[in-house]
């Protein structure tokens, strides 16, 4: 399992894009959608919602449990990803491209975000 360098990751298992114009695209990351199982339910932000690193922001339901989803920024959510709740296995088969969840405007990051290394040695994987 690679987590992609060019991004970020909080330690609650989610990714954060670099921002283009402000927006960042957000997803979790494959050793947590290993760790779910096979995703059946997606709830995501709406768009125009504000959201708040470190707190709750939607739900992943999986054939094993239900985890919260977290946002890793603070920010106005611009889109959210329609493809994922209408097919939430893309969180499982595509985690870093079609299986991204939302987009936000960023309006604060945490200083505590980990570059990919960081990650790989944080989850062991």
């Amino acid at each position: 399992m690679s987590n992609p360098q060019q991004l970020r990751y909080s330690k609650e298992h989610e990714w954060l894009s670099a921002a283009d114009d402000g927006v960042s695209t957000v997803g979790i990351t494959e050793h947590a959608a290993n760790a779910l199982g096979d995703v059946v339910y997606v709830q995501l932000p709406e768009v125009g919602d504000t959201v708040t690193a470190g707190e709750t922001c939607g739900e992943l339901e999986s054939t094993k449990s239900v985890s919260d989803l977290y946002s890793p920024v603070s920010g106005e959510v611009v889109e959210a990803n329609q493809d994922v709740v209408d097919d939430p296995s893309l969180v499982n088969s595509a985690p870093f491209e079609g299986g991204w969840l939302f987009k936000v405007r960023v309006s604060e990051e945490p200083k505590d975000l980990l570059s990919a290394d960081e990650y790989t040695e944080f989850s062991g994987n």
